[in-house]
């Protein structure tokens, strides 16, 4: 299939690792966002996804926005795309964006869709003390995380999981569940199926604040006790959170 690649942060790298050893697909493009400052000397580095492509070689695009860009339209138009695959990118793909490719955007969701749509999937899953999760194949539409899904598979969070640990592994299942979704989307072999709405949680950015104690504390109404220091630590320094661009 000859597909564009969408992701960010380190959680993206499985996927795109896996679609670019497996001959059956060719990535014409892969788009993520702008490098920018990170870390406590706030020195702008590359998005781990644009250090990867580089290393295999592959074309890059970084848009400031989605929304309203006739340029990022046009090159992923020019392509001939059949799917594009999204994990993680951090903006909601607009509507014109959506009709360029023959099978539409394929995205790996960190839950069991309809819980935890949204940016931090994996981190509320921990702060609220689940026993599993898992991964959703699903169809981006217009909404948040709320396309049809194709498949799913659920995972066991262990004893000792934090937000780093649960992601690895949660990434490597999507990878490997994508490899198996996208040639029976080509050969018309499965059909997504519709969320029900009316089960849908959700799960924004965690915020933190620094406590008197110099802990972090989560800010938020509730937590299971033990689980907001699992869903906070260790914490990624990439975040691709959703935004309306």
């Amino acid at each position: 299939m000859r597909l564009a690649f969408m992701g960010t942060p380190a959680f993206s790298l499985a996927t795109l690792t896996a679609l670019h050893q497996d001959a059956r697909h060719e990535i014409c493009l892969v788009v993520t966002q702008p490098d920018k400052p990170t870390g406590r000397g706030r020195q702008v580095q590359a998005p781990p996804v644009k250090q990867l492509a580089a290393q295999y070689g592959l074309e890059v695009l970084q848009p400031a926005r989605l929304k309203d860009n006739p340029e990022i339209l046009a090159a992923l138009k020019g392509l001939d795309l059949d799917a594009v695959v999204v994990v993680a990118y951090g903006k909601i793909i607009p509507p014109p964006l959506l009709e360029v490719a023959r099978y539409g955007y394929i995205n790996i969701h960190a839950s069991l869709l309809p819980r935890y749509r949204g940016a931090a999937p994996i981190n509320h899953a921990l702060l609220d003390g689940c026993q599993q999760t898992g991964v959703s194949i699903m169809q981006i539409d217009e909404g948040l995380d709320s396309g049809p899904v194709f498949l799913e598979e659920s995972l066991e969070i262990l004893a000792d999981d934090d937000a780093l640990s649960l992601a690895a592994r949660l990434a490597t299942l999507g990878a490997h569940r994508l490899l198996e979704v996208l040639p029976r989307i080509e050969s018309a072999d499965i059909a997504p199926t519709p969320q029900d709405h009316a089960r849908a949680t959700y799960a924004p950015c965690a915020r933190r604040t620094v406590s008197s104690t110099g802990r972090w504390a989560r800010t938020a109404s509730a937590t299971v006790s033990g689980g907001s220091s699992r869903g906070h630590a260790p914490t990624p320094s990439w975040k691709a959170g959703p935004s309306r661009s």
